[in-house]
């Protein structure tokens, strides 16, 4: 327990062990409270063995998930090497991949990659580890791949994905099969973008993308 709160509070304010160590001692001071605070040698040896368990909140209905990534910098050298000897080649970004329950704003499901890892190649990996029912996906338009309206129809999900500027119809009108829900936005849009041109007047498409929560 205090090494969680240690570590939650060298977390929250930024701290150094040392300051951390301080911080909760001046605290417990103000508080009238003579209990003994791991220093900062102990803290941070114990801090790597700290098995935290983030909860989850339970729910019953179908969730709308909202999927999108970031970028994190990952520094592999110390503050002296690098301005002693300028930066080296060896510190990179890693790519985190997120799903944000829309409703609660709740993160669901995170994946790390390297950061030549498109997202649409993630995307099955994140809906995959949801326990929750998936009703809803939504992404930018880097999710508009085949692959990933597979995945949200695999897990019984509604995709509502932009396609991309340069989108192409992928079921033409003379196939077999029925008509694609992505195709049908196409030509939604396009008919709006044609209705526009013509009458200098935008209508107004009856599907809408939902905002990024991400």
């Amino acid at each position: 327990m205090a090494i969680e709160l240690m570590a939650t509070l060298s977390t929250l304010f930024s701290l150094a062990g040392r300051q951390t160590e301080g911080f909760l001692e001046s605290i417990f001071s103000l508080m009238g409270l003579e209990l003994p605070v791991p220093d900062h040698s102990t803290f941070s040896r114990r801090l790597g063995k700290l098995n935290i368990e983030i909860p989850v909140m339970p729910t019953t209905e179908a969730i709308h998930l909202v999927v999108d990534s970031t970028g994190v910098k990952v520094y592999g050298e110390g503050e002296w090497k690098t301005r002693v000897h300028g930066v080296g080649k060896g510190r990179t970004w890693r790519k985190l991949h997120l799903g944000v329950n829309e409703a609660t704003g709740e993160i669901v499901t995170a994946v790390v990659s390297a950061n030549d890892v498109s997202d649409h190649q993630v995307f099955g990996q994140l809906l995959e580890v949801v326990e929750s029912e998936i009703g809803q996906v939504s992404g930018d338009g880097a999710y508009d791949k085949r692959k990933c309206y597979e995945a949200a129809s695999d897990r019984g999900a509604k995709p509502t994905i932009p396609p991309r500027k340069n989108a192409v119809i992928w079921h033409h009108g003379n196939c077999n099969s029925p008509p694609h829900p992505r195709d049908e936005n196409l030509r939604e849009i396009r008919i709006c973008w044609t209705s526009k041109v013509e009458t200098s007047e935008w209508i107004s498409p009856t599907f809408s993308i939902t905002n990024n929560y991400v």
